[in-house]
């Protein structure tokens, strides 16, 4: 291609001066071959730029952002902000679902089984949630969990707001890299911190707020669903999924019998 653009350069100047010539010119101040070489390595060039630039696609954007996520993951790890909880973690759990997820659901900190396999929301109350999540009509490719903190803390205590300030521009980045399109805060820790208001989860719960631009629910973490033996938490949560699915403008599942 380049070849063929430079040869079309040289002959449209070698017409020219000949016309030149036919027209009775006989002096040209400078020699012919030197406009001939210019535009020959002009040509070159500019079909090398053009080529240069057609051959480097652009960067899918999703991959973009994987690569930083795991980049993100890997600062994650290496993290020793808290002293007491990077001493007693088996490892840091940092999240799992796909990118432009429907719905991201926000827990405070991970648990022991959490801690255990390094991934959100696979103990008792996480099997919990999965319930949840398949009553709503979602599978876990259609959500991301992820936590406020990314440390157990020990004998699953609630963090600190030390602990929560730790980690909060890594949570913050994760969230941008990931966009879920709607959030739920799981539990009071994580919904008074996404909400920005100190009042108790009774009080957050039954309305939408927004996190970043994005549509945030508040409910009842799924560990304390599960201590509530009158089931009255049980269906709280159901009215707050139900609140969920109205504002993502799905229908609200029937009951199963």
């Amino acid at each position: 291609m380049e070849q063929a653009g430079s040869i079309d350069l040289v002959q449209q100047l070698r017409a020219h001066l000949e016309s030149l010539q036919a027209a009775g010119v006989l002096f040209v101040p400078f020699d012919a071959s030197a406009p001939l070489q210019v535009a020959t390595n002009l040509g070159a060039q500019t079909n090398g730029a053009i080529a240069e630039v057609v051959e480097t696609p652009p960067e899918d954007p999703i991959e973009v952002r994987q690569r930083e996520l795991a980049v993100l993951r890997e600062e994650v790890a290496k993290c020793d902000k808290c002293s007491e909880l990077f001493s007693t973690r088996t490892q840091t759990v940092f999240g799992s679902g796909p990118l432009d997820a429907e719905v991201g659901f926000v827990g405070e900190a991970p648990g022991s089984a959490e801690d255990a396999q390094g991934e959100p929301f696979v103990g008792k109350g996480g099997q919990l949630l999965g319930r949840i999540i398949a009553a709503c009509g979602f599978t876990r490719d259609h959500v991301y969990l992820f936590n406020i903190i990314k440390c157990r803390p020990p004998a699953n205590r609630a963090p600190s707001m030390t602990e929560c300030g730790n980690c909060r521009d890594f949570f913050r980045r994760q969230f941008e890299l990931v966009k879920p399109k709607f959030l739920v805060a799981l539990g009071s820790t994580a919904s008074r911190l996404l909400t920005g208001q100190n009042q108790p989860l009774a009080k957050l719960r039954g309305k939408v707020y927004e996190y970043r631009g994005v549509p945030l629910v508040c409910t009842h973490h799924p560990d304390e669903i599960e201590k509530d033996a009158s089931g009255a938490r049980k269906r709280e949560a159901w009215e707050d999924m139900k609140l969920l699915l109205r504002t993502m403008g799905r229908e609200v599942p029937a009951p199963k019998s």
